[in-house]
């Protein structure tokens, strides 16, 4: 399963309560849910809700808990204070205007003592792609700023969530996004370069020994992803 969050180092344990904003089609709910973890995971994209509740809940009966996915926005989340042990908010910070109003709507739904994880693009990446080609920040539903990883950790320290550790993840995305760039996004989709890269990634994810690459050299050298772990104040 293809996770940008250490869900190890986010801390989820069985019993814990999961909220997963921006969740797309699920990969961190069914992560966090295969670990014991009660998830709640909120979008508000519908086709990705639909393709992932079913599959969620039935997942969830199986294993004799709870997972479901709702509609909704990061800034106002439908649920009371401190509702949460766990959030996760992985590639979302970087299309909103707002992010510190997200990130404090975040924190309010986060116990005291709990943990959460927020990831964006990396500074380095995005600076290849925006050299490689407009595309990738012009298209519609595409990033609108480019983090550096001390705004971000400003911008949780401020709502509540003090940092406690950062992670890289997805080194074997951007050389992908990076052909996809040249290419040309519009079309990179008929590319077969773009498609074999695309087969490549998809056996990555199902070899332990290409995970391994990536975790130990790719990560350390062209990471796709920033990943900052936080913990709300007692």
């Amino acid at each position: 399963m293809l996770l940008t969050v250490d869900l190890e180092q986010l801390g989820v344990s069985p019993g814990d309560r999961l909220l997963d904003v921006g969740c797309g089609e699920g990969r961190h709910c069914f992560g966090a849910l295969e670990r014991g973890a009660r998830v709640v995971g909120l979008d508000l994209d519908l086709p990705s809700l639909r393709k992932g509740h079913g599959p969620l809940r039935a997942r969830a009966r199986q294993l004799n808990r709870s997972g479901v996915m709702l509609r909704g926005d990061a800034f106002r989340l439908p649920f009371e204070n401190a509702s949460f042990d766990r959030a996760i908010c992985s590639e979302v910070m970087e299309h909103v205007h707002d992010y510190r109003a997200a990130a404090r709507e975040l924190a309010r739904v986060v116990r005291p003592g709990g943990t959460a994880a927020v990831t964006v693009p990396t500074a380095t990446s995005e600076h290849l792609y925006l050299r490689l080609g407009d595309d990738y920040f012009e298209s519609p539903g595409g990033h609108i700023r480019i983090f550096h990883p001390n705004e971000l950790a400003a911008a949780l320290r401020d709502a509540g969530l003090a940092p406690i550790g950062i992670g890289f993840a997805h080194g074997f995305h951007t050389p992908y996004w990076a052909l996809r760039s040249v290419v040309g996004l519009p079309r990179s989709d008929d590319s077969r370069l773009v498609q074999l890269y695309r087969l490549f990634l998809i056996k990555a994810t199902m070899s332990p020994w290409l995970d391994r690459i990536e975790k130990w050299v790719m990560n350390r050298i062209c990471p796709k992803s920033l990943v900052l772990y936080a913990r709300r104040a007692a």
